[in-house]
């Protein structure tokens, strides 16, 4: 396992959906820990790098609604 560490950039406000939204990327194959980052406009994210691409990773944030650029 390769795990890798990145941190995205909120584009607003997280909203109550928002964090159901993040709580269920936990469940996510591959997702190994999402949190959000004092002050709260950044996501840190924690992934296997064997089983997910940073492309694949993003896409899957966006899929489930977490709000990226």
């Amino acid at each position: 396992m390769t795990k890798v560490q990145t941190t995205y950039r909120l584009s607003r406000p997280l909203t109550g959906d928002d964090l159901q939204n993040i709580a269920r990327m936990h469940s996510v194959y591959g997702f190994l820990a999402l949190r959000i980052q004092p002050p709260g406009d950044e996501l840190f994210v924690e992934y296997d790098f064997s089983r997910l691409s940073a492309k694949e990773v993003q896409g899957a944030l966006h899929e489930n609604g977490i709000p990226i650029p």
